[in-house]
């Protein structure tokens, strides 16, 4: 039996693009585990999936279609989650995409290669931090007025080691790790937590296919120390140890699951 500090059952949590991928990994390891759950997503198109396999589980879940980007999107999540809940008591921040461009042409690219564009910048920018900006923003006032909370923020090794072609990535998660270590600051009185967790490489393996998946083993064994790709509930459980009181003690941190990928 785990001590009590790590238990999460009962708890309130928002998990941002919950419907797969490692939103997915954290869902499902706090659903197993007792919390109530809401998964959002930009769109519906995994999501009745998801809560489908949940219930039929045993571990029914919330979900919602809302845009994690904007404003208006927050208010509809926090709505619904104090109208099913009337408290929320975890946000995880899971959004994130990239694109991989180059600033500008460069010398040795193929003709036909593209450079970023403002609107490609903003987007990326928007996807990895803007939303946890925003999602800070809308919930910030229901931590402070309880007094405790706790904020989760799916980073990338990316924040850590650039790489050519990833400089929106790279750049807008190395900002969400100072957003995270700045906002823990200005919480830290109020009785609430902030951290973050930096994956490595988590193949999404509901969508990739038996070839892709190859692909990514053999780059792992090629470049990560432990061997291997992650599986999206190792994620899940890191995310349940900063849910629970075992945690308390943290804010501020950036915690890395890549294997050993970023001291290579």
């Amino acid at each position: 039996m785990l001590p009590a500090e790590y238990e999460i059952e009962g708890k309130a949590i928002i998990v941002t693009a919950g419907s797969r991928g490692i939103g997915k990994g954290i869902v499902r390891v706090f659903a197993e585990s007792g919390a109530k759950v809401m998964a959002t997503a930009l769109i519906d198109q995994y999501l009745p999936t998801l809560a489908d396999e949940m219930a039929s589980d045993g571990h029914p879940i919330e979900t919602l279609a809302a845009d994690a980007t904007t404003a208006e999107g927050w208010t509809r999540t926090l709505d619904s989650a104090m109208e099913a809940w009337g408290h929320v008591d975890v946000l995880v921040n899971t959004l994130g995409d990239a694109i991989r461009r180059p600033i500008i042409p460069l010398p040795d690219s193929p003709p036909d290669a593209k450079a970023m564009t403002d609107d490609e910048w903003q987007l990326i920018m928007g996807i990895n931090l803007t939303q946890c900006f925003l999602g800070c923003r809308a919930l910030g006032p229901h931590f402070i007025e309880r007094g405790k909370g706790k904020v989760i923020n799916i980073s990338s090794f990316a924040a850590r080691r650039g790489a050519p072609g990833m400089l929106a990535y790279s750049a807008a998660k190395a900002g969400l790790t100072r957003l995270t270590q700045t906002l823990a600051l200005e919480w830290a009185p109020y009785g609430i937590n902030v951290n973050s967790i930096a994956p490595g490489s988590f193949p999404d393996v509901d969508l990739s296919t038996d070839a892709q998946l190859a692909a990514s083993r053999e780059r792992a064994k090629a470049t990560v120390p432990l061997g291997r790709y992650g599986d999206i509930r190792e994620v899940g459980l890191l995310a349940l140890y900063l849910a629970s009181d075992a945690s308390n003690f943290m804010t501020g941190e950036t915690l890395h699951l890549d294997g050993g990928f970023t001291h290579s």
